[in-house]
């Protein structure tokens, strides 16, 4: 546990921008925080028949869920509402429903017990989880990888950030989602996906690194999905279906193409970020495909051979949770951010508002 100064901060923490409820406790100053609860209910059984997340299931289910998570995070740490210093909520990006049962939430607390409030980017909590778990010093190279995103990011503050390249279309997640309902895997898709590549051969279907022949940080993972289905849907042609094996050799050569473009594209971007000098060279990777053994394997060796340090949160902090966007809030905070209640919940909020979107922009804004 790390020693909190006198002047340490108490949050409360709020998440709903997906399918996970979570409500969390953080308590510290920048860079030396320590989570005091964490409280994440999940929806899994709630969408497991629809083959993904259903937005008005997930919306009814936070609206249900939300209050009770933030009781049961203040009674885990052991305090109350009036000991708390701040609110923080995701205020976006993520599903618009989810996203407004959180934002209502945090006001109506906030209104009740006169605590500040402070909208979150949900990107940032997952940007400042190294900040959190091992107080890394800014700036660090961030490959930000869930199911809705991808992106290289160089981390300069809790509210700065550039984004050095990312995905044309789909995130790697999604991928791995979509990978697992063309084979009749379970969802969420990934660590199905993850669990049958280990008894896989990742040679035997020779699928696509999409981008590899482009300069730059982007990268692509459509073409590497559809590559997936046409390999299925041959072996079907040949056999007359597929067998545990041929699925598991699928997901196996799957994952290593996956693997390979982060890999090759996280070189490129080192050398973008290692340009700049940093004092204290640290590669962090962060969000739900962060769990993902493979990857995370084949990520630190591209920092070892670049001779910087590599960080992956606890697998625990890879998907969503509140505790996140507490300490997000806590820096935010620290920063004199505050909210009033024209906090307007937003299903998309870019990180880098500088650079052009990378997937187009329309009237609820830019994708990405």
């Amino acid at each position: 546990m790390k020693r909190l100064m006198a002047t340490s901060n108490l949050i409360l923490g709020i998440e709903s921008s997906c399918d996970d409820s979570a409500a969390a406790v953080v308590q510290g100053t920048s860079g030396a925080a320590e989570i005091r609860a964490s409280i994440v209910l999940g929806q899994n059984a709630l969408h497991a028949s629809f083959g993904g997340v259903v937005p008005e299931i997930a919306a009814r289910a936070h609206a249900e869920r939300l209050d009770g998570c933030a009781s049961a995070a203040l009674a885990e740490a052991g305090v109350t509402l009036q000991d708390i210093d701040a609110i923080a909520v995701t205020a976006g990006p993520g599903l618009i429903g989810g996203v407004m049962s959180g934002v209502m939430l945090a006001k109506g607390l906030s209104a009740g017990t006169g605590k500040p409030l402070i909208g979150v980017n949900h990107l940032a909590g997952h940007a400042l989880t190294p900040r959190l778990t091992h107080a890394v010093a800014y700036p660090y190279l961030m490959l930000l990888v869930s199911g809705g995103h991808c992106q290289f990011l160089l981390v300069r503050s809790a509210a700065e950030f550039s984004r050095l390249g990312g995905t044309i279309d789909d995130a790697p997640g999604e991928a791995f989602d979509k990978t697992a309902r063309l084979l009749g895997l379970a969802q969420p898709g990934g660590p199905a996906v993850e669990t049958e590549a280990l008894t896989g051969d990742a040679k035997r279907f020779r699928l696509p690194r999409p981008l590899l022949d482009r300069e730059g940080c982007d990268m692509s993972f459509s073409g590497l999905k559809t590559a997936l289905l046409r390999a299925r849907d041959h072996v079907i042609a040949e056999k007359g279906g597929i067998t545990r094996q041929d699925r598991a050799d699928l997901c196996a050569s799957f994952q290593a193409a996956v693997s390979d473009v982060l890999a090759e594209k996280t070189r490129r971007a080192l050398t973008v970020y290692l340009a700049e000098n940093p004092p204290q060279p640290v590669m962090a990777i962060a969000g739900g495909v962060a769990a993902n053994k493979a990857i995370r394997a084949a990520l630190e060796t591209v920092s070892a051979e670049a001779g910087v340090q590599s960080n992956a949160p606890p697998l625990a902090l890879c998907t969503d949770n509140a505790a996140m966007i507490a300490y997000a809030g806590l820096e935010l905070f620290e920063a004199g951010q505050r909210d009033d209640f024209s906090l307007s919940p937003r299903p998309r909020w870019p990180l880098d508002t500088n650079s052009p979107a990378m997937l187009g922009s329309g009237k609820k804004g830019a994708k990405a």
